[in-house]
């Protein structure tokens, strides 16, 4: 496995940095069935994210055994598969112990206490105490307004995310817990069936 891209500040104005894009029943890419994706960086050259809520069988310790400890302070500490692209690039993002942070080489806030990682250095030695880890291989990428284009055929939810979405236990329940916690028509969104036949 390699080290996951390199993330550049986006542009103040419009950012989805930080935000989820959760993927709507229009969506019709099976890449993104019911995917959760956090947003790591959103700019005038196209976005990147990592899909939440599709882990793999891989324990994190097969790959890299300097961060088994911390992946599964956030069990079921394995891989989780961030996206179709660059599969074997390693993206992490870890949970800062104290919330009061700022971004600075090799930690980048995303949202509240988590960043994004420089997995090639161990935990004992990021700038911040560390309480859990999540690892992901590969991601979603986007295309200069490729993004923007799928928001405005309604292909995907734009929400807020909580850290507790990005360490979630239960993924295949993160695409429901998300809706349901909108309230009001995206709430009635959440018992949509995965396969309207089965309604």
């Amino acid at each position: 496995m390699v080290p996951g891209p390199a993330f550049e500040s986006s542009p103040p104005g419009g950012t989805l940095t930080g935000r989820l894009l959760v993927a709507s029943t229009n969506l019709g890419d099976p890449n993104f069935d019911r995917a959760v994706v956090l947003v790591l960086d959103h700019g005038d050259d196209g976005a990147l994210g990592v899909v939440l809520n599709r882990p793999t069988p891989v324990p994190v310790g097969e790959i890299l055994e300097p961060w088994e400890e911390q992946a599964r302070l956030v069990p079921p500490g394995v891989v989780f598969r961030g996206g179709p692209v660059s599969p074997d690039a390693v993206i992490g993002l870890a949970r800062a112990q104290s919330p009061e942070l700022s971004s600075g080489a090799p930690w980048r806030v995303v949202i509240e206490s988590v960043a994004t990682v420089d997995l090639s250095v161990v935990p004992g030695e990021q700038p911040v105490g560390l309480s859990g880890a999540r690892l992901f291989s590969g991601y979603a990428g986007w295309a200069a307004d490729q993004l923007e284009a799928e928001l405005a055929e309604g292909a995907w939810f734009v929400l807020d995310a909580l850290a507790a979405d990005v360490f979630c236990v239960e993924a295949d329940k993160l695409w429901h817990d998300v809706m349901r916690r909108q309230g009001g028509e995206l709430s009635l969104l959440a018992t949509y069936p995965a396969h309207p036949s089965l309604n």
